[in-house]
This record gives structure tokens, C-alpha cells and sequence, in this order.
């Protein structure tokens, strides 16, 4: 019943084989001759799974992006919670992948014909051979390149829990100012990017099941393009992440400058006023929370993402409500001429497919993940729905890029969202930068003498850096047009149909490949009005 929306409409599994997953869910015990051969197909997929992620850079990247979208593995119970990631306990080292770089960059074993469900309309191969996986694996849990375990235990909540905190984010409080932006039918982008972002996160996970080993993002890209499809799928990601730092700065820049406007700091002549000392005092609070190895702690906090949205959410209808701010905002009907903003920035909603390959690897039954996206888009769409209507109904013409500031300073309401939206970017900026990091550390030579003081400085820098680009471009919802329009039309439109149909070539139906080009078409008119129209708005406020 859970998945019936989205396995009806994309045929994505047959009917036999949920009833087979049952069955092996089921038969713990049906004889030596099943688990032996079990076993042995779970090892020649480990072998060809290292073909992916071993050779090529980065090889990083799923024990990083784990601790950032909290993927579950049921090994960590420290807190006494399932929900985070074993990845979290190891410290990633170069040693920890230098043992197999000599091996092939990609596997040079012949795909086996695989036979396809009868309506796979998407052109999915068959699951059975994983799924007689499931139960082997449960005793003999898979190990990646990296020797760390592929969890695969993760449940259907704790997979939506991971999927909207991956969505629901600092994009949130710019939805009033988008709508501002393009004007009152602007919404309807929203609703498309939603249709549309959610079919290609389903195209993401055909990709993943098309061949064995495939269990990220840049897999995914090295799989459909080669190494160079891995390189420039993860830079495009690892900008992504980067640019997000960058925006934690200015929000903690703009609303701790609003919660005290007077603080300044005289120096020598120099005078610092509050959005640039708080600027300061932000990157230095982060700075020792980069230089750790064990995030874990970070990230079990910063799962509390998905509440800390429904509290500023909740504020923002009793600041209208309650509070009798009221809903009497003007309403433009559109607004051509920065309707292209509205498009970053309603992009940059939907920026979390780096995190979805991730969450589908971990979860114990897959075939629910359609499911998952399903309730993720319809529930994170419909809080940027409603925020978006609310702020731009409560502050009209006047919205910032921020409705926490807005918000009138004197109400509890206003004081609660603006300090929630605070406390949130600390627990998630060293996670989002440490995937950089990490990446970038990959190039110090394993056993180096300096590694550690290698890896402060490396960290130390991009802190140094998004300090710097925050302070020379502090327009917080430019920068997020700009991000929203230039990278994550890219990471979640373009991309995955790209590959999909790279990867799937002559077996992508026809109505398939000219939908997955439609796609293509409007991320690339989105993405190059929604960039030059950011760049030259930031252009402009810059010289003026």
C-alpha cells in the first residue's frame, strides 16, 4: 500500500518478485546448497563492486556523503539509535583504499543477460539476483573498497527521515522571497521541479541496479561516461557542497546581525560592524568542529534537521496567526522580469540527489524507495508550498531572502525561528565542507609524516575560503539562485537522465528518451537564465 503510487506508475517492480523477496525474508533455513551459493554470488558482487570505487578518485565519497545524509547502519548503537551510519566510527585515511590501487578501473567481467520485469517501462533490470542476496547478507554483511559494511538494514521511516533531511534546508526560508520573485504563478515551478526532480531520483536508482558494484553518485557517473564522467560528476557535487558553506556563513552573518544590530568591534582605526564581525565569529566556531574525524556526534544532531524546519515553519504560521500579524501582503500575479531567480532558488529546493544513491544502498527493502521519494516530495513540497505562501502573504513586496528577518523581533515566535535557524547550520557545517575535505586529502601520499598537519591546513583553508566569498558576495538568496540554477539543475535534472540513458542505451523505450530529453531541455533553459540572471543581479549590486 505504501508504494503503490509510485510502483504504478513507473512499473518499477513485478509483483513475483516482492512475493520473492518474502519468501527470503522469510526462509532462514532452507538448506547449505542455497547459502553456499548465496555466498558466492555476494562475493563476486563485492569483486565487482571494487571496480567502481577503488582506482578512481574519489574514493571518499560514500563513507563522507553517509555523514551527511545520516545513512543508517544498525551497528552503531551508541546512542542508543540505528540511525546513523558505521561509516561515522572509522577515520577515512588514504592507507585505507592504497592496498587495491592496482587494481582495473573498471571490471572487465561481461555482463550476464539479464531478463527484464514485464512492464519495465523504465527499463529496469530484473532484482532477483540481488534479492537472493538479502538473507546471506544478513550474516555476511558486504564490504566495500574501503572496508567499511554496506549497511542494508535501514527501514522505510528511517529512509524518509534521511530523504527530507537531505531536502528540507536553509531553502526553506527563501521560498516566501522566490515567490516575491516570480510572482504568484511562480509556485507552479515549484510544483514541476517537484514532478520533475522526483522521476529522475527513480532514474537514479534504475542506475544503480543496472550493474552490480554501483552504489553512489559518481559510480553512477563513471559507470555511464567512465572516469571522466566520475571526476566531473563529484567536482559538480563537491562545488555544491562547498557553495552551501558559503550560504551557513551569510545566514549566520544576516540573522545574528538582526538579533544584534549594535554589536561592532573598533580595532586600530578599523571599525567592525555586526554582519561582518559575526561573519568572523562564525567561521571561528566552526573551525575546530572541521578539524575533527568522528563526526558522529555532529551528525546525529544534525538529523534533527527535519524538526528544526517544522519549529521555524510552525513560528512563521503563529507569527501570522496567533501573533495577529496578519496575511495582507500585495500579490503580483508574475513577474517576468526575475522570474529567472525564482527559478534557482525554487531549484535549490530540491538539491539532495547526491544523498539518494546513499540511502538506497542502506535500505533493507528496496523496492520501497520509490515509496520514499514519494513521501519525501510530497511532504517537502508542501512545507515550501505553504511557507512560500504564508511569508509572501504576511510581508508582500517587502520580503527579504530570509523571512526570519522579517519577523517581527519582539514576539517569542520570531525569537524561537530565528535562533532554530541559527543553532542548525553549526551542526551541519562541518559535515556539508567535510566531503570536500575529505576528497581533497586524498592527494596527500599515504604514510606521509605530515598528513595530519596536511589535512588541518586543507580544512583550515576552505573554512578560511567560504569566510571570504560570504563576505565579498553577501546576497543570500543570489547566491542560492545561482547555486540552485548552475549546480543542482545539473545534479538533479541533468545528470541523471544523462546517464540513465547512457547506461541503458537501446533499452530506454521510446516515450522514455524523449521524456528524459524534455528533462534535459528544461534543466539547461533553467540553468542558463536562472545563472546569467543571479550573476548579473549580484554583478549589479556589487558596483552599486
Amino acid at each position: 500500500m505504501k508504494n503503490s503510487v509510485s510502483d504504478r506508475s513507473f512499473y518499477i517492480e513485478s509483483s513475483d518478485d516482492e512475493d520473492l523477496e518474502k519468501e527470503l525474508d522469510n526462509g532462514e533455513d532452507d538448506g547449505n546448497e542455497s547459502d553456499s551459493s548465496g555466498l558466492s554470488m555476494n562475493n563476486q558482487n563485492h569483486k565487482q563492486s571494487s571496480s567502481y570505487n577503488t582506482t578512481a578518485w574519489p574514493k571518499s565519497y560514500r563513507q563522507s556523503i553517509d555523514m551527511l545524509g545520516s545513512v543508517h547502519s544498525p551497528s552503531l548503537t551508541r546512542f542508543g539509535s540505528s540511525f546513523l551510519s558505521s561509516s561515522l566510527t572509522r577515520r577515512f585515511t588514504p592507507e585505507a583504499f592504497s592496498t587495491s590501487i592496482i587494481k582495473p578501473l573498471l571490471s572487465t567481467v561481461v555482463d550476464q543477460p539479464q531478463k527484464h520485469a514485464p512492464h519495465s517501462h523504465l527499463g529496469l533490470p530484473s532484482r532477483r539476483s540481488s534479492l537472493s542476496m538479502r538473507r546471506d547478507e544478513k550474516d555476511n554483511p558486504a564490504i566495500d573498497s574501503h572496508g567499511l559494511p554496506i549497511s542494508r538494514h535501514s527501514s522505510f521511516g528511517q529512509a524518509v527521515a534521511n530523504g527530507m533531511n537531505a531536502l528540507c534546508g536553509v531553502g526553506l526560508l527563501s521560498t516566501p522571497y522566490a515567490m516575491k520573485e516570480g510572482g504568484w504563478l511562480g509556485i507552479s515551478i515549484l510544483l514541476i521541479f517537484a514532478v520533475l526532480s522526483f522521476y529522475t531520483g527513480i532514474l537514479l536508482r534504475v542506475c544503480l541496479d543496472s550493474k552490480p558494484g554501483i552504489e553512489t553518485y559518481p559510480d553512477i557517473g563513471q559507470a555511464a561516461f567512465g572516469a571522466l564522467g566520475r571526476v566531473l560528476i563529484s567536482i559538480v557535487l563537491y562545488v555544491e557542497l562547498y557553495a552551501s558553506c558559503i550560504e551557513y556563513v551569510i545566514l549566520e552573518s544576516d540573522n545574528l546581525s538582526t538579533l544584534f544590530p549594535s554589536v561592532h568591534i573598533t580595532f586600530g582605526g578599523f571599525e567592525l560592524n555586526a554582519h561582518l564581525l559575526f561573519a568572523i565569529a562564525t567561521a571561528l566556531a566552526v573551525l575546530p568542529t572541521v578539524w575533527l574525524r568522528d563526526l558522529s556526534i555532529l551528525s546525529y544532531i544534525s538529523a534533527g534537521g527535519v524538526i528544526a524546519s517544522i519549529v521555524v515553519v510552525v513560528c512563521l504560521f503563529w507569527v501570522g496567526v496567533v501573533d495577529n500579524v496578519g496575511f495582507h501582503g500585495t500579490v503580483t500575479p508574475l513577474n517576468l522580469s526575475t522570474l529567472p531567480v525564482a527559478l534557482g532558488l525554487y531549484g535549490f529546493c530540491y538539491s539532495g540527489h547526491a544523498v539518494f544513491p546513499n540511502i538506497y544502498s542502506s535500505m533493507g527493502k528496496q523496492s520501497q524507495f520509490p515509496a520514499v521519494l514519494f513521501t519525501c516530495f510530497g511532504i517537502c513540497t508542501l512545507m515550501y508550498a505553504c511557507v512560500a505562501i504564508m511569508g509572501y502573504l504576511m510581508f508582500g513586496e517587502s520580503t527579504l531572502s530570509q523571512y526570519t528577518l522579517n519577523l517581527p523581533g519582539d514576539l517569542a515566535a520570531s525569537k524561537i525561528a530565528v535562533w532554530t535557524t541559527v543553532i542548525n547550520p553549526f551542526t551541519k557545517y562541518a559535515l556539508t565542507i567535510s566531503p570536500v575535505a575529505m576528497s581533497l586529502e586524498e592527494f596527500i601520499p599515504p604514510n606521509h609524516p605530515n598528513s595530519h598537519i596536511y589535512s588541518i591546513l586543507i580544512r583550515t583553508a576552505l573554512v578560511i575560503s567560504t569566510l571570504l566569498v560570504g563576505l565579498s558576495i553577501p546576497f543570500f538568496g543570489l547566491v542560492m539562485s545561482l547555486i540552485g540554477s548552475l549546480l543542482t539543475m545539473l545534479v538533479t535534472l541533468i545528470f541523471p537522465c544523462a546517464c540513465y540513458l547512457r547506461i541503458l542505451k537501446e533499452k530506454v523505450p521510446f516515450l522514455q528518451r524523449a521524456l528524459c530529453f524534455i528533462v534535459i531541455a528544461i534543466g539547461v533553459v533553467a540553468s542558463a537564465f536562472g545563472s546569467y540572471s543571479s550573476l548579473r543581479k549580484i554583478i549589479e549590486k556589487l558596483n552599486g
